[in-house]
Order: C-alpha cells, then structure tokens, then sequence
C-alpha cells in the first residue's frame, strides 16, 4: 500500500479542498449507503469462506463499474494496522471498519470522493464525500455508483421495507447524510447545547470527528439523519440540508456576537492559539486541534488572511498519528509523534506573523 500512501500525501484530498459552499462552517458532506448480497446472511452470521465469496463477488461487481473506473482494491490481509488508521484518518473507512477482526476490504477512488468499504456492519457500506455542504451532489454520485453496482450485485430488498441491513435503524433507504460543521462560536458563547438538544428531538445524531463512538474534537462535529424508514432518500437530504442551514446561521450569528461583545478576548484568543502553534517543540493531537481550531476561526473573520482553509485543512490532517509516521516512514512512539507533530506545524505555519 506505500505507493497509495504516497499518492494520498502529496495530492489534497477532494473533500478537503474547501471548495463547496458554506466553506467556512461545513468542512464536508457525506452519503453512506448500506446494502447487503441477497442469498447470504449478515455479516454476523457469515462463515469464513462465505466472507472471501462476498469479497470476490464485490471485488468483480466493482470491476465492472463503470463509475468505479480505477479504483484502488485493498484486502485487509494485506495492510497493516498503521495503514487502516491512515485510511481512517482520512474519514475512508469506520472506525468499525479499522477496528474489527476478519476479512474485510476497502475500494478506494483516486480522488478520495468514493470509498467501498466491505464487510463493515453490512456487506456493502458505499461513502461519497464532498466538500463544503454539498449533500445533493453527494447523492448524485451515490446514485449513479450504487445503481451500476446493482446491474451486477442482487441485493436484498423488502418490498414492504426496503433495503434490508443488519442494523434496524438503516432498514428502509439504507441511507445516513452527514455533514461535519465547525462551531467554535456556539461553543464559546455556551449555545451549543441548546442546539444539540433539539436536534436530537429532530432524530439527528451529532457525533465527532470520526464518527460514532467518537467525542467532538476542536469544535468539529458530525450531524446526521437516525431514521432511514419512511423516507425517500430525497426527503431525508433535504430534511438534514434545512436544518444544517440553521446550524450554519447560528454560528455565523455567535461570531458576530463575539465581534461585537468580547472581540479584545476573542482576538487575543486567536492570536495566542497561533503564538503556541508557532513556538511549542512537543504538543499533543488533542491540543493541536484545539489550538487549530481557534485559528480557523481567525481566517473565518479575516484575522489570518495569509492562510487558506484548504492549507489548514491539510495541517488538521498531516498532524494525525497515522499521517505523522507515514510522512516520516517509520513507526513513532507517543512522545516522538508530540515532538515530530510540534515541528510539522512550526515549519507549515512559519510564514505567519503573529
């Protein structure tokens, strides 16, 4: 996998490109579809060799897709632990899907827009991702890719229910949208509680960087529809898409707020983030993201104008363990990570004046 690897770090990845609408706010757009081969139980429930059949099967069903033209196929067996945390990092596959035991496999598009995950809770776990709050073209894709997919793959399907998965919660559409947004106002200006609270009364999960299972990182947090039944997916799409509009509102409101109120703290906030980033020689993942995020929040408000969000969105990444020891090309212990990571920033962010 260390030409893939190569490829990954010198070329940005798509949903990174801050590019999309709503830049500032929403980092990215995700469509993941889940769907299970019709004639084979649930992953739970699969032997060994019913597990390389449903592999075999996907890995010749992608061959001739015709949206799947070049794809990158990777067999579990055939990476290391390190690796799946690198394609995790890149929010390429679950943590689920890193985590878990088994044979499992990965499809991958040279532009990191499509990622097949195999053998995750269901057979088939499609991901589209975009950049900035982009659900509608997400689905575009995801539609053309899953139905090409479905000329060659007999999934199973309810007709009263829908697509069948091993979750009850995806029955139905199999459909989870997500966007991850960046609130650092409603967190500062204590609302985002609030709003968590009445979104979980909408039946919307907010997770973190990672997904589920994870806790919300430097003001990063995942939203997404919990219900798949009883929609279409276009219900579902515009739904999250009205009520990410909201959230992006919101936010924008608080920075004002800020602006208005306390902006001699809150610049001072800003400015001593990028002093620390600028000057530490050991600085741990869960601080740097932290102090990254307060800068992020300074290009936002035209503090930082020499930095892009495209170049900070790629620090976010670089300075992740996985990305840390494969940009070195050796294994890192958790003090030479913190001391390696203080030294990427320093040289990336060396052209900043405080």
């Amino acid at each position: 996998m260390s030409g893939l690897v190569d490829k990954f770090l010198k070329s940005p990845t798509e949903w990174l490109r801050a590019s999309g609408p709503e830049s500032d706010v929403v980092i990215s757009s995700r469509i993941r579809l889940a769907r299970n081969l019709a004639g084979f139980p649930f992953l739970a429930k699969l032997a060994k060799g019913q597990e390389e059949e449903v592999i075999d099967l996907l890995e010749e069903a992608v061959s001739q897709t015709p949206a799947l033209k070049d794809v990158f196929f990777i067999r579990y067996h055939d990476v290391t632990e390190l690796d799946k945390q690198f394609l995790l990092e890149r929010h390429l596959i679950s943590r689920e899907h890193a985590m878990d035991q088994g044979q499992k496999a990965v499809a991958v598009s040279p532009n990191e827009v499509v990622s097949l995950m195999m053998l995750e809770e269901d057979h088939v776990r499609l991901q589209v991702l975009q950049s900035g709050l982009n659900i509608t073209e997400a689905w575009r894709i995801t539609n053309e890719v899953i139905n090409e997919l479905e000329r060659n793959l007999p999934f199973s399907f309810h007709a009263g229910l829908g697509y069948m998965t091993a979750c009850p919660t995806n029955v139905g559409t199999g459909l989870r949208a997500s966007c991850m947004l960046h609130l650092p106002s409603l967190v500062m200006t204590k609302q985002l509680n609030k709003v968590l609270q009445a979104l979980a009364k909408m039946n919307l999960a907010t997770r973190g960087l990672y997904g589920e299972g994870t806790q919300a990182t430097g003001n990063f947090f995942q939203i997404s529809n919990q219900i798949t039944l009883g929609q279409n997916e276009e219900e579902i799409i515009a739904s999250l898409e009205g009520v990410i509009h909201q959230m992006i509102t919101h936010e924008k409101e608080a920075r004002q707020h800020l602006l208005e109120k306390r902006k001699a703290k809150f610049e001072d906030q800003i400015w001593r983030a990028l002093g620390v980033l600028k000057t530490a020689r050991v600085i741990a993942s869960e601080e740097s993201v932290q102090l990254l995020s307060m800068v992020r929040l300074g290009v936002d408000l035209g503090f930082i104008p020499s930095l892009t969000y495209q170049e900070l969105n790629r620090l976010f990444l670089l300075i992740q363990p996985a990305h840390l020891q494969k940009i070195d090309g050796r294994a890192l212990g958790a003090t030479e990570r913190d001391v390696r990571r203080a030294e990427l920033i320093r040289e990336k962010l060396k052209s900043i004046s405080v």
